[in-house]
């Protein structure tokens, strides 16, 4: 890989400047151009680049320059689908920060848009590039435990960051904090199950979080602990266990994926943590043994993120694919699916029935 991948950044708010500073220890990549039309936002990104990036707060003015040879969108979720129709005239590779739109009626709306689009769309799934994680599904695929017949994923974790106008404080605005935070889980169940999901059960709630919040006289309304079940078509079953009031938690996120030849398991430290050291541990059932492998991430890497260096992978894997002319390892497709994953679950909540992925018309 030689040429210099030139990025246009749109949207630089907490996803946006991670995105940037992963850029930027990236030796044939650089930022040429932000769009955000909050001062504050540009003025920290300005920071994080070259005297030398542009700056703009109109999309369209950033898309009459023609400076970019990909763009990341990484704007709050609610304005995805607005954006992605008028970045679509770019005929530029795009990247596109989870969820791809608030609502599966939105992301089924984008990808006919984009049916005959001829460079890379891309979406932004960074979980999948977490180095253990990204370990556990090749051991997985490599059938190291068998059939697999289990995957259970628990994150435990902070709750949200506060946002740009605290757009996230509201379902509206999100989809939902299963659509929100939880399609990476969603899209890591189908990547490693390798199967399509036919139902959803969820149980979940607003129990502590944002409860004392008020803006412009609204309490928020994003739950902030469930639990969820997807049942896949292949038989394989999948479980979800979120807290998002679980801040001193040494591991952020657990996965453990069970076959009928054993298990497999990996740990996340939480970025609070300060490590750069993983296990996953391999367990037969017909052998006392446990296999641990550790797993570590460059110091330079971690800084330049909140997760466990995906970030910086992901992009690794993006300028490989755009310069090998290669499809996109997370599709459009994957990404919608897995926000209708999230959609279904929240739907799950509110209804208090089970619900099949079929009524989604996917």
């Amino acid at each position: 890989m030689t040429n210099t991948i030139k990025y246009g950044v749109i949207g630089t708010g907490v996803m946006g400047q991670e995105h940037i500073q992963n850029i930027n220890i990236i030796e044939n990549a650089e930022v040429v151009a932000i769009c955000d039309t909050n001062e504050n936002s540009r003025n920290q990104a300005n920071s994080l680049v070259k005297d030398s990036t542009k700056f703009y707060n109109d999309l369209d003015e950033l898309i009459s320059k023609n400076i970019a040879d990909a763009y990341i969108i990484a704007t709050p979720n609610f304005t995805h689908i607005n954006i992605l129709e008028r970045i679509l005239k770019t005929n530029k590779h795009l990247l596109i920060e989870k969820p791809l739109c608030t609502t599966t009626e939105d992301c089924k709306k984008f990808e006919l848009l984009a049916k005959d689009y001829s460079k890379i769309i891309w979406t932004g799934m960074e979980y999948r590039y977490m180095p253990p994680v990204k370990q556990l599904i090749k051991e997985v695929h490599n059938n190291i435990i068998g059939k697999i017949k289990m995957l259970s994923i628990r994150e435990h974790r902070f709750p949200f960051l506060h946002k740009v106008d605290d757009w996230n404080r509201f379902s509206v605005n999100t989809g939902g904090t299963l659509v929100e935070k939880c399609c990476h889980f969603f899209d890591l169940m189908r990547l490693v199950i390798q199967s399509e999901p036919a139902k959803v059960y969820a149980s979940g709630n607003q129990d502590v979080n944002h409860l004392e919040e008020k803006y412009d006289g609204k309490t928020p309304d994003i739950i902030d602990n469930a639990f969820v079940i997807v049942d896949f078509k292949n038989g394989v079953r999948g479980m979800l266990d979120l807290c998002m009031f679980a801040e001193n938690s040494e591991y952020q996120e657990e996965i453990v994926a069970v076959g009928d030849v054993g298990k497999i398991e990996t740990f996340v430290p939480s970025s609070a943590s300060g490590r750069n050291s993983s296990e996953v541990k391999i367990a037969l059932r017909n052998d006392n043994k446990i296999i641990s492998n550790k797993v570590e991430v460059d110091n330079k890497i971690l800084a330049a993120g909140h997760h466990h260096g995906s970030t910086y992978f992901e992009h690794l894997a993006f300028i490989k694919a755009i310069q090998q002319n290669t499809k996109p390892e997370v599709s459009l497709r994957d990404g919608l699916i897995s926000v209708a994953v999230g959609e279904a679950a929240e739907k799950s909540i509110r209804e208090n029935r089970v619900v099949f992925m079929e009524e989604f018309k996917l």
